[in-house]
């Protein structure tokens, strides 16, 4: 009989990943993926501890559900992901009604946890050891990694897809969960990275991001000798059908020249670079325990502009952290004006439970203060990447085509014309006006307009060209 299972995935891209492989997993297990809770059997909800909000959303939605419960106590509840790993008892504390605790290094024991419920050994947690509780090699066993399975439904588009390369970080970076919830750094074998990325060639995938927490980082050694991302680069660049290859999120002292040429010399290696900076401030930097200063950013910048001259360079910022002066949030605002990137994805800074930052320093600047600032900066960035968008009108660019936009979604089925959407190489958004059969293909869209986020243009057409022959009549 067909079990039913409803996912919710907040978060990063590892995430959405780790939702896939959970499903595939169910899936095995003789589950079937419904739309609403109302409909399911098993809900689960795959969560994130980045920020403050996003834990109290998660929060607020399994309180909603403490009256289903009540009325269908067969229905099961469980809570995966990086806010398990971190609040473990605190969730069955503050929402009793919760039958599951999973942290993302242990998703691969679900469906065992889901047997123990239905044999009567009540509720059931599986996390991983915290990194004070053995030798790193100890603790790193118990982040196994969940990759070898994979669903094309769950993802947004089944030509594109993500494949992980390495799991946990060791950075430490003061106001960050994620060494504590996903564990000691740790690179994945090429052997089984190649072979997931041709099971996604057959799939249909075209283009794949490798994922990793510092993905530039990364590291395998074994006795054939140690791989990096380049040479992991260079053994993808050879898988037939795979047409476009992406890797984030970047560290910026780990953004070496070899890794970069080989970017710039493999052709199905994107330019594009996501390397958060964080902040213009080396006073807040170094607060945040970030590792290198805005000089060390800038050298690495000024690498990427000399080897990679035309790629796309996006960001990450935290605005509001502990000391953060008018100064120093000015300089970050002075740094987004200097690097141009593409786009910069922008936080008011929240105190993470565990971390040092929530220990040591004091959350001091005031919330209007953060929000003001937030603002600030997203006007800065949306300008920027405005007028270097607008640069590319009359511009032909390559697009990998998605699918329907959000637009195009509301159009009735049946319809001839829709809006289309894709990207660019460098990952700029495009829509244009095309059809569903599109989806899929590598298209010439010419460019029309430009907004901050989006490129808008048609299908470039061949144009036919009589030579010799005189219509007549």
């Amino acid at each position: 009989m067909t079990k039913t299972v409803y996912i919710k995935t907040v978060g990063c891209q590892m995430n959405v990943l780790d939702s896939e492989m959970v499903v595939a997993d169910l899936k095995r297990h003789g589950y079937r993926v419904v739309d609403t809770p109302a409909e399911a059997e098993l809900l689960l909800y795959n969560t994130c501890s980045i920020r403050e909000q996003a834990e109290e959303k998660t929060y607020s939605a399994l309180g909603k559900l403490r009256d289903t419960k009540a009325r269908h106590p067969d229905k099961k509840i469980g809570v995966l992901g990086c806010m398990a790993q971190k609040d473990q008892e605190v969730i069955f504390r503050r929402a009793p009604f919760v039958d599951m605790v999973v942290g993302p290094g242990q998703l691969h024991s679900l469906p065992q946890l889901i047997t123990n419920i239905d044999s009567g050994e009540g509720r059931q947690m599986a996390v991983s050891l915290a990194r004070t509780d053995g030798k790193q090699a100890t603790v790193a066993r118990s982040h196994e990694t969940f990759d070898p399975l994979r669903d094309p439904s769950m993802r947004p588009t089944p030509f594109q897809a993500y494949l992980r390369i390495q799991i946990g970080c060791d950075k430490f970076c003061t106001y960050c969960v994620v060494p504590n919830t996903r564990g000691p750094e740790q690179g994945r074998s090429p052997s089984e990275i190649l072979s997931e990325a041709r099971t996604l060639a057959e799939q249909g995938c075209r283009e794949i991001v490798l994922l990793g927490q510092t993905v530039n980082s990364y590291r395998h050694r074994s006795e054939a000798g140690d791989t990096d991302l380049a040479g992991l680069l260079e053994q993808l660049h050879e898988i037939e059908g795979i047409d476009r290859l992406k890797f984030v999120t970047n560290y910026p002292k780990d953004m070496t020249e070899r890794l970069l040429v080989t970017v710039r010399d493999l052709p199905k290696c994107s330019p594009y670079l996501h390397v958060p900076a964080q902040s213009g401030s080396d006073a807040v930097l170094k607060r945040m325990k970030r590792g290198y200063t805005v000089g060390d950013y800038m050298e690495m910048f000024e690498r990427i502009e000399r080897i990679l001259p035309n790629a796309a360079v996006s960001s990450d910022f935290i605005v509001g952290f502990c000391g953060e002066t008018d100064e120093d949030f000015q300089k970050s605002v002075q740094l987004i004006e200097r690097c141009r990137f593409k786009n910069s994805f922008i936080f008011q800074y929240s105190v993470r439970g565990g971390t040092k930052a929530a220990e040591r320093l004091e959350d001091d600047v005031p919330r209007e203060v953060k929000a003001a600032r937030n603002h600030e900066l997203l006007e800065v960035q949306n300008r920027v990447a405005r007028e270097d968008n607008e640069k590319l009108v009359g511009e032909t660019v390559e697009v990998l085509v998605e699918g329907p936009s959000k637009k195009g979604e509301k159009s009735e089925p049946e319809a001839a014309a829709v809006q289309m959407t894709g990207r660019t190489h460098c990952d700029r958004i495009v829509v244009f006006d095309g059809n569903r059969r599109q989806a899929g293909q590598m298209l010439e869209v010419h460019v029309d307009d430009a907004s901050s986020h989006t490129l808008i243009g048609r299908v470039r057409t061949v144009e036919l060209v009589s030579i010799g022959i005189e219509a007549n009549g």
